[in-house]
């Protein structure tokens, strides 16, 4: 691990903040590093403020979008909500789809088929809706780079209506709307939705054109916040405010089909943490392991026992998911080392017997282990399929366009993305990836960094200085968990290592007169290092344990040195 300390923020402006709020300056600094400088801001910070979301109409296309969909509505059209089969995309079939519903009973829902049709729109969902005299099509978080698809449904006589957050292609396809903040020609004042929150965007200019007031539609926000968390976008702006807001629906009063999810996992109070760890895993591993419409099935379900059932069902999709990632896993493993590609400055293996909705999965848990850009393909039809996950720092996306002579299509984010290529081209994809990553990227970057917010001393840690952080949450890209550094800290004699191998670091740590309890997650290598009350430095972040009805604050260890 690399420990990098960030350089302190404006002096004058944290001490000015830090008596104004009459908070502790590490605090402050802490605001300041994150825009806030003022009262004011602070307000709208530690208060987000439903008023504060942008008009919808601001988006380009918006009022195309708006009027095509009221035109549908008057006649009584077919209309099909169509959405890509991850998180984001099946809460966003959930959001749209549910709310139309609340207009007209001509609505039907599409996800397809990740084996059979891949990722994004299919001439297969386009013939689909031909065949059910379907005329206009809403999708959602795809279609934006889905030029010639678009162009085969016009021909059918169908409309398409985009909300998309990906990066836009050199053109637009030939939609009635196209919604996408990251559209060149758009200036939305917020470019990081993701694609339920277009949908959002969207259903709040419809509402807004009938009259209907915004409280109305916050039921919607369980869903957004559950997308928010799940596509791993930044909570700033607009998107703080949504995930704000939706984590006090899906805690106070959530949809039927969270809550018989949640009657599976026994969670007291969601965070974003809970959502990316607890919800998402389970509403991806529909699409993953079955299909993506089984995720829209539970969570536009209104009976309850209905949705117990389709819980449970998918329960044990995610269980599958599990044992296929971690068996894979193993695999991809192994051949790195048979073929001796440890040292490269890429991972890219394949396996044609691979289930290709974990190869994502598998992805990241190679990263754990050798720390650099990643991707995992394995067949798929005719050709080779593969999702690509990144180190921090190094836009993959921007590595995979430079490969684009060996790659049929691609799309994604900076730091994961999914390709397909025939398998012709594989071995000269994987040498020239390996080639563009070794001469774009920092070897420096190889190496996992933690970035410390500052430094802080055990006296500092009070319920009060934790009562305030916590109102930083909800966390995330752009908002992260403040990280902490105390030197000098010993245990006090009775930590070790915990866990089924002592994989985990169970310590109490001691400065000053001043004891408090840590625990470090796959730190349990590290366990010689507090041994006989030695001298050490922690790098943490500080959450709460509860033990036998007590809550008492807790050091959550980075790594220690």
């Amino acid at each position: 691990m690399r420990w990098t300390l960030k350089p302190k923020p404006d002096q004058k402006t944290a001490s000015k903040l830090a008596e104004i709020l009459k908070i502790d300056h590490v605090l402050a600094e802490l605001l300041v590093r994150r825009g806030v400088e003022s009262y004011d801001d602070a307000k709208k910070f530690f208060r987000p403020d439903l008023n504060d979301l942008h008009d919808p109409f601001l988006m380009k296309d918006m009022d195309k979008a708006v009027n095509r969909i009221k035109n549908a509505v008057d006649v009584n059209e077919n209309i099909l909500v169509y959405g890509d089969y991850d998180v984001d995309g099946t809460t966003s079939v959930a959001l749209m789809s549910s709310y139309l519903k609340t207009l007209t009973p001509q609505v039907a829902n599409y996800i397809p088929d990740r084996y059979n049709e891949g990722y994004g729109i299919s001439y297969q969902g386009i013939d689909y809706a031909a065949d059910n005299d379907i005329t206009l099509i809403i999708a959602l978080d795809c279609g934006i780079k889905a030029i010639e698809k678009i162009a085969y449904a016009k021909k059918k006589g169908i409309d398409f209506i985009i909300c998309d957050h990906h990066r836009p292609g050199t053109h637009i396809p030939d939609a009635i709307a196209v919604l996408d903040p990251k559209r060149d020609d758009c200036t939305y004042p917020y470019k990081e939705l993701c694609g339920c929150g277009v949908g959002f965007k969207l259903i709040q200019a419809i509402h807004g054109v009938r009259g209907g007031a915004l409280k109305a539609i916050l039921p919607y926000l369980d869903l957004v916040a559950t997308a928010i968390g799940a596509d791993i976008v930044p909570i700033t702006g607009e998107n703080r405010i949504l995930a704000y807001y939706g984590l006090q629906v899906l805690n106070s009063a959530p949809r039927i089909g969270f809550q018989a999810m949640l009657s599976q996992v026994k969670k007291k109070s969601l965070t974003i943490t809970d959502v990316v760890f607890l919800l998402a895993p389970r509403i991806n591993a529909a699409g993953r392991m079955k299909h993506g419409l089984h995720a829209v099935t539970l969570l536009t379900e209104t009976d309850y026992e209905l949705a117990v059932a389709y819980a449970k069902e998918i329960e044990t999709y995610n269980v599958d998911r599990k044992a296929a990632d971690q068996s894979i896993t193993i695999e991809a493993l192994q051949q790195i080392k048979e073929k001796k590609e440890e040292n490269k400055h890429t991972t890219v293996v394949y396996d044609a017997g691979w289930h290709k909705g974990v190869i994502g999965i598998v992805a990241s848990r190679l990263i754990e282990t050798f720390y650099r850009p990643t991707l995992v393909f394995t067949k798929s039809g005719d050709k080779l399929a593969a999702s690509a996950r990144s180190v921090k720092g190094f836009d993959v996306y921007n590595a995979l366009e430079a490969c684009t002579e060996y790659i049929d299509q691609f799309g994604g984010h900076k730091y994961a993305a999914g390709l397909t290529l025939y398998e012709e081209h594989y071995d000269a994809f994987k040498n020239k990836f390996e080639s563009v990553v070794e001469e774009s990227m920092d070897t420096a970057l190889m190496t996992p960094e933690i970035l410390i917010d500052a430094k802080l001393e055990l006296t500092q840690i009070s319920p009060k200085f934790y009562r305030i952080l916590k109102q930083f949450a909800p966390f995330g890209p752009g908002n992260m968990a403040p990280v902490f550094l105390t030197e000098g800290v010993q245990d006090t004699g009775w930590g070790k290592c915990v866990g089924a191998e002592g994989t985990h670091l169970k310590a109490t740590l001691k400065k000053d007169n001043i004891q408090i309890g840590a625990i470090g997650f796959n730190l349990g290598s590290k366990c010689d290092l507090i041994l006989e009350k030695k001298l050490f430095d922690a790098v943490y972040a500080i959450g709460e344990n509860e033990w036998n009805n007590e809550i008492n604050l807790q050091l959550l260890l980075k790594d220690i040195n």
